[in-house]
């Protein structure tokens, strides 16, 4: 499974190096249990962790260097969405605190959450959407004495458990659009975690339904208050972390694809695409990741422009390169335990994770008009 983009990676970087070998050793063994069981890799994520993974794009001096945890990412997605996944819940509660102007917080959630020590995730998926004008805001938070109480439902959040943490925004009562970001503890009063939703795929993420009844959210975890210059500076950032997702499972397709000229190559040579076909598109999408990854801070429309262009070719591309390479492997990926199969399943999450495909085409005819 080590491709010659991956050979470069860990060439280049240690925490490239431990990750792999992370993946190999732990992640590869427990595949199979995570889809087919609903497993929760908390180990492997903590071991991620560890090694630097989700600390390198949130530096305590110096520029965020969003490359080298895109890669890290990538190369569990190689393996499994699910982790690649959690990973990026955890990569964006970090980046969320990171670019804080409350630096207890940085200090304390941060650091640990760098470190792989908090885990946690993102309830951000109902504020995308209502920011551009597709939901309306779930949580309602009234101001209290040394914070506020926030109230409401989140349908799907994940990388959660009951010592794990989550970004959440509120829209202040009698405030209209008056909006707060802050973290919030899953064992806090009054919150609780249900998990009513089988998925297709990536059971293994801890997603469950956020009810929150009076919950308190003291004026220390709160991120940013009000809101609209601090989404300027994270969004970016959130947007292009997911490449991560997109890309592992876009080589491992590739793989399986080439896996298959061995035996079936006399006649899938005859199908569109081929596995090198969808490697320089790979190389091509990776590329402009990249180059968009090195100024996260950005607020100029044409890059954010950019941003949402390369997020929505990932996502298409991550559906064909799996479709392909279900195609190539026939009826070998056909079978219950095959990872042709899985891979698709897997694929169309990359493609309707927030910001979907379509949420992401009505973001950019906006921009036009």
């Amino acid at each position: 499974m080590l491709t010659s983009t991956a050979i470069r990676e860990t060439a280049a970087s240690p925490v490239l190096e431990a990750a792999r070998a992370i993946a190999a050793s732990d992640l590869g063994p427990i595949v199979q249990q995570i889809d087919a069981e609903g497993l929760y890799p908390e180990a492997v994520l903590r071991a991620f962790g560890a090694a630097g993974a989700y600390a390198c794009h949130v530096p305590e001096h110096g520029n965020p260097d969003l490359v080298t945890a895109i890669r890290a990412m990538a190369i569990a997605g190689e393996y499994c969405l699910s982790t690649a996944f959690c990973m990026w819940c955890q990569d964006a509660l970090a980046w969320y605190v990171h670019a804080s102007d409350n630096a207890a917080l940085r200090q304390g959630l941060g650091g640990a959450a760098a470190r792989g020590e908090a885990l946690g995730g993102t309830g951000l998926s109902n504020p995308m959407k209502t920011f551009f004008g597709i939901e309306t805001m779930r949580l309602k938070g009234r101001k209290v004495a040394g914070g506020y109480m926030v109230r409401g439902l989140l349908p799907y959040v994940s990388n959660l458990g009951p010592d794990h943490y989550f970004g959440l925004v509120f829209e202040v009562e009698d405030e209209p659009r008056h909006f707060v970001m802050a973290v919030a503890h899953c064992a806090a009063a009054n919150l609780t975690l249900a998990a009513n939703t089988k998925f297709v795929a990536l059971d293994g993420t801890r997603t469950f339904a956020v009810q929150m009844r009076d919950v308190t959210i003291p004026d220390d975890h709160v991120l940013a208050d009000p809101i609209e210059p601090y989404l300027k500076r994270i969004r970016a950032g959130f947007i292009l972390l997911q490449s991560g997702m997109a890309f592992g499972l876009i080589r491992s397709s590739i793989d399986l694809m080439r896996q298959m000229k061995r035996t079936l190559g006399h006649v899938n040579k005859y199908l569109e695409p081929q596995p090198e076909e969808v490697e320089e598109r790979l190389d091509a999408m990776t590329a402009t990741v990249e180059r968009l990854a090195a100024t996260p801070f950005e607020t100029d429309t044409d890059y954010w422009r950019q941003v949402l262009e390369a997020r929505l070719a990932a996502g298409e591309a991550s559906v064909a390169a799996a479709h392909a390479a279900m195609l190539h492997c026939g009826a070998r990926g056909y079978v219950s335990t095959a990872a042709a199969q899985r891979r698709l399943r897997e694929s169309y999450f990359v493609a309707i994770v927030t910001p979907a495909t379509k949420q992401l085409k009505k973001m950019l005819a906006d921009m036009i008009h």
